[in-house]
């Protein structure tokens, strides 16, 4: 098969490259030296705004702050004489910071860099996931600053018209601190702290795609005095997020992820042709991505090592550790040999029914066939999947063209949806020796899918799958639509 994508060689040159300068970024190899106190007095707040945001997040009450605005500054002021440390600054900082901890990412790294972290910026800055979680700070510490700065104070005012966020773990604790922060838009909070990482996860798409680096740095502890400068002066930059509706049967028993919410609301378009008539009752759920979505033989390999994970957490203790044994447990799933041997039934997708997909600049639906060869659809956001993987390639003007797509960018209001054909096809993809089986560019994605062979599908959102138990009398359905807000990412480049 010969690929669409620029230059064959010369590009697998570059990929190369880009991934050696990729690792030598992640390490903290830049050549600068960054003074420890010089970075604290750019990312450290006043000593009463800090602990009037420890205050109102432990008792979950915005207003919980107030007596530290009494006891050390008055209306007005920034913070009165004395309430600082000894060599602090008394005034807000240039770039105030808090970050997120996920300790249970990074394998053995997460409570060390907790600490490190904690020296660099103080304890009240740094939180631990197993302790606050992103809508806690949102509602309660971001919340407080607020309420102090709408009785008068100008420090918790620029504190709060500063703040930037950095996000210590892989992309799920990522995407989850950007939905958090992301109700600040729908509340009219502006403006919305801007988002760096700190790579700890094992696929670290995110990250990579923003400049952060795709792995944990070798050399962490001065990398990470790197990264909270880089953090303090990069631009920011832009983010499509995606909301996904899922609708089902009433009755139908599933286990979401993380990232997916029961909602009493699904507003589905329902001016679509579907199979049958609808049930009387649903059940439906929400949640947004930012990398990708995919339905197939993909997420069932990932749902079978997640669960193995799970119930035998010792055999992952870390992101290289993962990697290897995600590829084993992939050889044992059928993804490479099914199609083969013993259920040639499962070559494709029959348990969708329709794929309709509303195109570039166009406001209708559209339905697209489902190819027969493909045993796995994806709906990508980013340029990077499955650890810094470009599948949906560097493509010739002329290819763009000719298949009505345009270059693909993350701040582009577009999907590019592929397909994986069967293990050895996803190696070479991923090997960039070839691209996927390219199926279409969307701004907005409709799939109606229906039981009988099949009595489950296997769905992921950014790397956390579930089984989606399927109805043979019944369609369920799932419409992907951009978020109307963008999510501002900090550029570590």
């Amino acid at each position: 098969m010969q690929s669409p994508s620029k230059g064959g060689e010369n590009q697998t040159r570059i990929a190369a490259r880009s991934s050696m300068i990729d690792s030598l970024r992640g390490c903290g190899l830049s050549g600068m030296r960054i003074d420890k106190e010089e970075l604290k007095r750019k990312l450290l707040m006043p000593r009463y705004l800090r602990l009037a945001m420890r205050d109102s997040i432990r008792f979950k009450d915005p207003n919980a702050g107030q007596s530290r605005l009494a006891n050390g500054a008055g209306a007005g002021a920034s913070i009165s004489a004395g309430d600082g440390e000894e060599g602090e600054e008394t005034g807000p900082p240039e770039s105030p910071m808090v970050v997120f901890i996920n300790c249970k990412s990074g394998g053995r790294h997460g409570p060390m860099l907790k600490e490190r972290l904690q020296q660099l910026m103080g304890e009240e800055q740094v939180f631990d996931l197993a302790d606050v979680k992103p809508h806690e700070f949102v509602l309660y510490g971001l919340g407080c600053l607020e309420v102090l700065a709408r009785l008068g104070d100008s420090g918790a005012k620029e504190c709060r018209e500063r703040m930037r966020v950095m996000v210590a773990g892989g992309d799920g604790t990522v995407g989850w601190v950007l939905g958090c922060l992301g109700t600040l838009h729908k509340q009219g909070q502006e403006p919305v702290p801007p988002v760096g990482i700190v790579p700890l996860g094992t696929g670290n798409d995110l990250s990579r795609s923003f400049g952060w680096g795709g792995s944990f740095p070798f050399a962490w502890k001065s990398a990470i005095k790197r990264s909270l400068y880089r953090a303090t002066t990069g631009p920011t930059c832009r983010l499509d997020s995606w909301q996904l509706m899922l609708s089902m049967p009433e009755g139908e028993v599933v286990e979401p992820p993380h990232s997916l919410k029961l909602t009493e609301e699904c507003a589905l378009d329902e001016g679509l042709e579907i199979e049958g008539s609808l049930p009387e009752k649903t059940t439906s759920y929400e949640g947004v991505f930012y990398n990708y979505f995919s339905i197939g033989m993909d997420a069932q390999v990932a749902y079978g090592f997640h669960h193995l994970r799970n119930e035998k957490p010792y055999l992952a203790q870390g992101p290289i550790t993962n990697k290897l044994l995600y590829s084993g447990y992939s050889c044992t799933q059928g993804w490479f040999f099914t199609p083969c041997t013993s259920v040639p039934s499962l070559r494709g997708l029959k348990n969708i029914l329709r794929i309709h997909v509303k195109k570039v600049n166009c406001s209708e639906w559209e339905q697209i066939p489902v190819p027969s060869s493909v045993r796995a659809i994806v709906a990508l956001n980013l340029h990077n999947y499955g650890s810094g993987r470009h599948p949906w390639g560097n493509l010739k003007p002329e290819y763009l063209e000719k298949r009505g797509f345009v270059e693909a960018h993350a701040d582009d209001g577009l999907l590019e949806i592929f397909g994986l054909k069967q293990g050895w096809h996803a190696s070479f993809v991923m090997v960039e020796l070839i691209s996927a089986k390219h199926i279409a560019q969307a701004a907005a994605i409709r799939l109606e899918i229906r039981g009988g062979e099949w009595k489950n599908a296997y769905m992921q959102m950014d790397g956390e799958p579930w089984k989606q138990p399927l109805n043979k009398d019944f369609s369920t359905f799932l419409e992907i639509k951009r978020v109307p807000f963008q999510s501002l990412m900090i550029s570590g480049d």
